[in-house]
C-alpha cells in the first residue's frame, strides 16, 4: 500500500490537541499562534503553536473524527460500498 498523507493536520487550541482540514499558511508545517481554525469537532479556535500546547491532551470528538477519516482513506473502495 503506497502511504497517502492525511487529509487533517493537528493544531493545538483551547487546552487539547485538535485536528483539522483547514489550510495552513504557505510552506507552514503548523498553523501558527493564533490562527482561527475549525477542528472535526466544529468549534472555532485560536492556534497555540507554544511548546508546550503540542503536549496537551487530544479533542476526543477530534480523535474519533480523524480515526473515521484515517479508516476511509486505507479501506478499499470495494470494501467501502459494503
Amino acid at each position: 500500500m503506497l502511504y497517502r498523507a492525511h487529509p487533517f493536520h493537528w493544531v493545538p487550541a483551547a487546552g487539547l490537541r485538535h485536528a483539522s482540514t483547514d489550510r495552513r499558511p504557505d510552506a507552514a508545517l503548523a498553523y501558527p499562534t493564533g490562527t482561527s481554525v475549525s477542528p472535526l469537532c466544529r468549534q472555532r479556535l485560536s492556534a497555540d503553536n507554544s511548546e508546550l500546547a503540542w503536549l496537551w491532551s487530544t479533542c476526543r470528538d477530534c480523535d474519533a473524527e480523524a480515526h473515521r477519516i484515517a479508516r476511509t482513506l486505507h479501506t478499499p473502495a470495494t470494501e467501502r460500498s459494503k
